[in-house]
């Protein structure tokens, strides 16, 4: 039987998507973006927490249709104020098997999200947005070098994966984390801006500034916070380049 492993569930969310919304955070995730403010959330595997000195299991276990029957319980909520369900992480599609069940059982009953890196293979990434009613999927920067240098991996995937979901025409919202020195500069934001004119599923772009409380909960899985750019220096909120080009954007 196929299981899940997820490390929180937050309902009456309202930055994930429309409506009211139950927000499930699915564990592990490849990249590691020095930034990361939920690093209990890398890791594939449930793992110990220490939170003011109690110490707690982070991730649980979950079938399919156990996580299916806890979110149908909001239904009528949701139907009363256009609201869903979104899955974010870590990242959602490498637990991609049981995402795709749990929205079969869904079976169109709700609005549902997915917040995502992008970083998945190309079938996967087809097969899960094609599924849900709404992709926010965040674009860190488009420089290939500095994506490896500050996430650990290369954004060639996650861009062939954009550009798949631009000519699908799906509704989208695209996230991106402003980090100070990190991709806040001009020349960042130019490129992703012509990478989305003119796509006819974008809804939005979200501009998400970094707080220096990210990296609070490092202690709490006994790892150190180093990501690598002065924290206190507030990220640049930048949206000439999205609005010039007709791009609605919001910073959050």
């Amino acid at each position: 039987m196929t299981t899940g492993t997820i490390f929180s569930i937050e309902e009456f969310a309202i930055h994930d998507g429309p409506g009211i919304r139950t927000t499930v955070f699915l564990k592990g995730c490849p990249l590691r973006c020095t930034w990361c403010h939920n690093p209990e959330g890398q890791g594939f595997e449930p793992e110990t927490m220490v939170k003011k000195g109690e110490k707690s299991v982070c991730g649980e276990r979950i079938s399919p249709e156990k996580l299916v029957a806890k979110l149908l319980r909001n239904e009528e909520i949701f139907k009363m104020n256009g609201g869903g369900v979104t899955f974010t992480g870590g990242e959602p599609l490498s637990q991609a098997q049981f995402l795709l069940e749990v929205l079969e059982k869904l079976g169109g009953r709700i609005h549902t999200a997915i917040e995502t890196s992008g970083y998945a293979p190309k079938e996967v990434f087809r097969k899960v947005t094609d599924k849900v009613d709404l992709v926010m999927m965040d674009i860190k920067m488009v420089d290939p070098k500095r994506h490896r240098e500050w996430t650990g991996l290369s954004n060639a995937l996650i861009l062939s994966n954009l550009e798949t979901l631009i000519g699908s025409g799906k509704p989208f919202i695209a996230r991106i984390p402003l980090i100070p020195g990190v991709n806040d500069d001009r020349e960042n934001l130019e490129k992703t801006a012509v990478l989305l004119e003119g796509a006819t599923g974008l809804q939005r772009v979200e501009l998400l500034p970094y707080h220096k409380t990210a990296g609070a909960k490092y202690p709490m899985v006994a790892r150190e916070y180093l990501p690598g750019f002065d924290t206190e220096i507030p990220p640049r909120l930048d949206t000439e380049p999205f609005e010039k080009r007709n791009i609605k954007t919001m910073i959050l």
